[in-house]
């Protein structure tokens, strides 16, 4: 995990605020680096000159030492600034740092690029280079200068799992950053789609993809090079490949009810482990030179734990992977909402307003149940309690991290998401903050197996033609919606969020399956015996997974939007709706 920041102008180099260097500095805490380039231009400017600036800042959570960034090539002058984690390329895992080796495969491209092309102009970006991009498996935000083609090639991985965001505040500069410059430059940021790859060139003989239009000559707009789901038919489109295949959307054929015995049961198991193998082995632990015994023994994994069934998943997978003497954190937050507590609370006791929190009480019920199934594992409860004041302290740097978006519902979920990941709270009566950096989420569950109530409403309006339309247009939108947002606001502590329901090969096998292998919304009323039994139809795959796995109560939870499980919801006296903005 880093914060990376770059800037392109014409006139001077642009740094980072000391504002948003120490914000990009809370995202990565462990190293701080600048590099400057200039760049001498044919006559795009006045000044003859570009000025190229990057910095990043890295959290060190893969590989024996700390690898600081920007990545430059002495050689060649290239440049990488990478946030993400780069788990495999071209199918094969990637030992010790990610960044080094992602910055490897860009050189070699480029290298190759440049045999295949004397004249130095290869377009916007070459096939081999799209290619490269496209073998790299894992959540991923990047700019790379690709110095012998004086190019600037920049995105986000097919589903937004990491931020970046983009400003041009005058025609002749731009700036890529992990948050917003707030509040000097409010409402100038927007978020980099995740949609493909982009790419500004630098040369005079590439003004095709440097210029918006002839109009406006100094305007820079880059060439935006789209994902696709399968080559175009005769290869001449630039492209890249997306790592999974379209939504399968058959309607019929032969509907089978799902029990625990389904095929599919044990193929979802199967590539849970997987990913989950990916995000929690390896996790290099911070020197740790505490004498508090409960930080001693340093877990170096914690989840983002509501104790409802898509999280609670994976801490029970997690225990077979991991050494039983390996502890793991379950996060679970409850905040003070007065809107709710006011009337009821005025006279009892105020740790009983957290216990009242519909998260709080799932979280203790699913935490039993891990106690009860795996005995072996110490489990630490976590009880993050946020008081009504520490939510006024902290709203408006909320806010700032989560900008551009600033809708209500943003930032009850913000909230939430924010202070769960500080992970502090109390432990056993004591007052506690979770050493871990690598937090777990269970994002992307509902998405793809159909757990949300919308989900059965499609189905109850237009059957599975219905219900396969929200599905997608829920997969299409995770990363304009969800995740840049969650990422800027939980790494603002020093810590980096895995999804692995989002896994690539997960996501690809997800999306291949009948929906009904899914969700069993044609039978939702289901009144047999033995496994199924109570076993609701949203996310029946999950839940009947859950009963195999022997987390019988955790099958039975019902979803609950995390606003409000940790009563972040309409927490201001009044009308308001999650559509509202913020300002």
């Amino acid at each position: 995990m880093c914060g990376i920041f770059f800037s392109l102008s014409s006139s001077d180099f642009i740094v980072p605020s000391p504002q948003t260097l120490r914000r990009l500095q809370s995202r990565g805490p462990d190293s701080t680096r600048e590099h400057r380039v200039e760049i001498q231009t044919l006559g795009f400017t006045q000044s003859g000159t570009f000025y190229l600036c990057f910095v990043s800042t890295v959290l060190s959570l893969r590989g024996e030492n700390i690898v600081a960034q920007p990545l430059v090539d002495d050689a060649t002058g290239s440049v990488l600034c990478w946030n993400g984690e780069a788990w495999k390329v071209n199918g094969s895992p990637i030992d010790g740092n990610d960044s080094k080796a992602v910055f490897d495969l860009l050189l070699q491209v480029s290298a190759t690029t440049k045999a295949l092309s004397p004249d130095g102009n290869s377009g916007p970006a070459s096939k081999n280079i799209l290619d490269a991009i496209s073998s790299i498996a894992g959540p991923y935000a990047f700019v790379f200068y690709d110095a012998p083609f004086r190019r600037i090639l920049y995105g986000r991985d097919c589903l937004g799992r990491r931020s970046l965001l983009f400003r041009a505040d005058r025609t002749d500069e731009i700036t890529l950053c992990s948050i917003a410059d707030i509040p000097t430059t409010r409402g100038s940021w927007h978020e980099v789609e995740a949609d493909g790859l982009y790419v500004l060139g630098l040369n005079d003989t590439q003004l095709s993809y440097r210029f918006e239009d002839q109009k406006n000559p100094r305007s820079i707009c880059p060439c935006h090079v789209p994902y696709r789901s399968s080559p175009s038919r005769d290869g001449s489109k630039l492209e890249l490949t997306l790592p999974f295949g379209p939504l399968n959307k058959i309607t019929s054929g032969k509907i089978l009810n799902l029990n625990t015995d389904s095929p599919a049961i044990s193929a979802l198991c199967h590539h849970l482990r997987e990913s989950l193998a990916d995000r929690i082995y390896n996790v290099q632990p911070i020197s740790n030179n505490s004498t508090d015994p409960l930080t001693q023994s340093h877990p170096k994994i914690a989840i983002l734990f509501s104790g409802g069934l898509d999280c609670t998943i994976l801490a029970r997978i997690s225990h077979d992977l991991l050494p039983t003497e390996e502890i793991i954190d379950l996060l679970n937050v409850a905040f003070e909402n007065p809107r709710i507590h006011s009337k009821r609370m005025q006279d009892t006791v105020s740790s009983c307003i957290y216990e009242l929190c519909p998260d709080r009480a799932t979280g203790r019920a699913s935490f039993e149940e891990l106690r009860k199934v795996c005995p072996q594992r110490k489990w630490r409860f976590v009880e993050i309690n946020v008081a009504y004041e520490e939510t006024l302290a902290h709203r408006q740097q909320v806010i700032e991290l989560m900008h551009p978006h600033n809708t209500e519902m943003d930032l009850s979920i913000a909230l939430a998401l924010y202070f769960a990941s500080r992970g502090r709270g109390i432990l056993e009566g004591t007052s506690y903050e979770t050493p871990a950096r690598v937090l777990l989420s269970g994002l992307g569950a509902d998405e793809l197996f159909g757990g949300y109530q919308r989900h059965a409403t499609a189905f109850a309006r237009s059957g599975y033609t219905g219900l396969i339309d929200e599905i997608e247009l829920d997969i299409n939108r995770l990363g304009k919606r969800n995740l840049g947002r969650d990422d800027r606001v939980i790494s603002h502590w020093g810590k980096e969020v895995r999804f692995p329901y989002l896994a690539e090969k997960l996501l690809s096998w997800a999306l291949s399956i009948p929906v009904w292998e899914k969700c069993d919304f044609a039978d939702s009323d289901l009144q047999g015996s033995g496994s199924n039994t109570g076993v609701e139809a949203g996310k029946r795959i999950l839940r009947l997974l859950a009963v195999k796995l022997n987390m019988v109560q955790v099958a039975k939870e019902k979803k609950r939007a995390i606003q409000f499980g940790a009563r972040t919801a309409k927490m201001q006296i009044g009308k308001t709706r999650g559509s509202q903005p913020i300002c």
